[in-house]
């Protein structure tokens, strides 16, 4: 077909579009017709210019609203505009695979990607024998959406270093301008406390999830700020959001994302002095074994704080210990105990992934409740990445969740080793540290299943990939070639 015919046709089919959509809307007056060109153009761009569409989606997580804010009644939710493109990537790629079966074996093999198959693989075995099927089985669905385009896409999208700081620009660059209306909305009430519960919804749920979305990325600032292959200016402008952003972190009053950036100013030590991880791992198991030993002691000792959440900010630092009135404490320690219940009564393969917030409520003892207590299961989950697992998917599902936080860690430490670039070691230290923070915030909460924190979480472990697969490799080539050029 020549050029000329091509353009024939093209302009038939706008015309014949054009007759149909004008009778369509005619005869039912109905409009959703006219979405079909966007429909096609969106489709086109995720089949042709996928690693684009892909990067360019981030852009919008911060700034996506549930559903059920425009339609409260519905019996399903998801977030708008984001998890449709998050699933049409899905099936494009699963698509795609299937037609050319060209994806690369490094990746596919690597450590990390088998931890996953055994993660989502143990969780469709949980959704089969869920108490739940249906809702387990929307929540496996929506973690395939989440880990296959964010970790297995974007893994493959890394090779080029530099979409790595446009992925991490697009969620930058989105949640300022989340920060800047919550901050604008907070002063109306002095910034107070309270109100910091709740005014950053609906773009994020509450405080907690905007919390550890900020702890996350003000390591990524802070390597920006550092790096000296940045051009001023830019070092410049990292240097004015780092300090934005933990303004706003301050003003979350999201204790949980405060202790996480304690933990990963460790993990930078860690990094800095090259601590061997095994000596990290026997230490944390020693801590682990130790607080499980001595938890009657210990709560005894912290029963003694009787300092409640305050606007006041040391009262509110001194809060964080105290599980003998607070109730976000106490109602936290109340949704563990929960889960450890329900984990005794199905043990191997627990009640279902997503099941935890409508089985919990027979597992709460009456005096452990408190005035924020429900049995509606509207108030959230289990509060922990580990015992959610534990609860929903038995004691395989936590493990491999484990193992795949720890070996994610240890090869960030190597990649940090043998990376050759001081670019490279920027990269990888300020990556894991944010990864880190949601590993610590992962112990009080759990966002795996919002896109809000399940993108940069899965997207940071696939720039630790990408480092040890490619880039690493790629820099020891290019410094080869230039030295035999010199």
């Amino acid at each position: 077909m020549t050029q000329k015919q091509k353009i024939i046709v093209f302009y038939i089919i706008v015309i014949l579009y054009a007759i149909i959509n004008g009778l369509v809307i005619f005869k039912t007056e109905s409009y959703y017709f006219s979405l079909l060109p966007i429909v096609l153009i969106i489709f086109s761009a995720l089949f042709f210019a996928l690693d684009k569409v892909l990067i360019l989606s981030v852009l919008l997580v911060p700034l996506s609203i549930p559903l059920k804010n425009f339609f409260p009644d519905l019996d399903f939710n998801i977030d708008l505009p984001t998890e449709p493109i998050f699933v049409s990537t899905l099936l494009i790629f699963l698509l795609k695979q299937l037609l050319e079966k060209n994806y690369d074996k490094k990746i596919a093999t690597h450590p990390i990607s088998i931890l996953l198959y055994f993660y989502l693989g143990w969780k469709f075995i949980t959704v089969l024998t869920s108490t739940m099927f249906f809702v387990s089985l929307k929540h496996w669905i929506a973690s395939l959406w989440f880990i296959v385009p964010f970790f297995f896409i974007l893994v493959i999208i890394f090779k080029d270093q530099s979409r790595i700081n446009k992925f991490l620009w697009m969620y930058i660059i989105s949640l300022t301008i989340v920060i800047t209306i919550t901050l604008i909305k907070h002063s109306a009430y002095g910034f107070d406390q309270k109100s910091a519960n709740w005014i950053m919804n609906p773009l994020y749920n509450d405080h907690t999830s905007y919390g550890a979305a900020l702890a996350m990325y003000i390591p990524i600032l802070t390597g920006f700020v550092f790096n000296k292959e940045f051009k001023r200016s830019l070092r410049i402008v990292s240097l004015f959001l780092l300090i934005y952003f933990t303004l706003a972190l301050i003003l979350s009053y999201t204790r949980a994302a405060w202790i996480s950036l304690i933990g990963a100013f460790g993990v930078f030590i860690i990094l800095k002095f090259k601590i061997n991880y095994k000596i990290v791992i026997a230490g944390i198991l020693f801590v682990g074994i130790s607080f499980f030993a001595f938890q009657d002691q210990i709560f005894f000792m912290l029963e003694g704080n009787k300092q409640d959440s305050s606007t006041d900010f040391k009262e509110h630092v001194q809060s964080i210990t105290n599980v003998a009135t607070d109730a976000s404490n106490l109602e936290r320690i109340n949704r563990w105990n929960c889960a450890i219940r329900m984990f005794k009564e199905k043990p191997i393969f627990g009640w279902g992934p997503g099941t935890y917030q409508f089985q919990y409520a027979p597992f709460q003892f009456s005096y452990e409740k408190t005035i924020i207590s429900t049995n509606a299961g509207d108030m959230g989950n289990a509060h922990s990445e580990y015992l959610g697992a534990l609860s929903e998917q038995g004691i395989f599902g936590m493990l491999i969740f484990i193992m795949i936080s720890l070996t994610t860690f240890i090869y960030a430490v190597k990649n940090y080793k043998r990376a050759n670039s001081y670019s490279l070691k920027i990269i990888t230290a300020s990556t894991i540290t944010g990864l880190f923070t949601y590993m610590i915030h992962g112990f009080m909460n759990n966002f795996l299943d919002i896109d809000k924190i399940a993108v940069p979480y899965w997207g940071f472990t696939a720039i630790i990939v990408a480092v040890d697969v490619y880039l690493i490799n790629q820099n020891k080539e290019n410094l080869t070639h230039a030295n035999q050029e010199k």
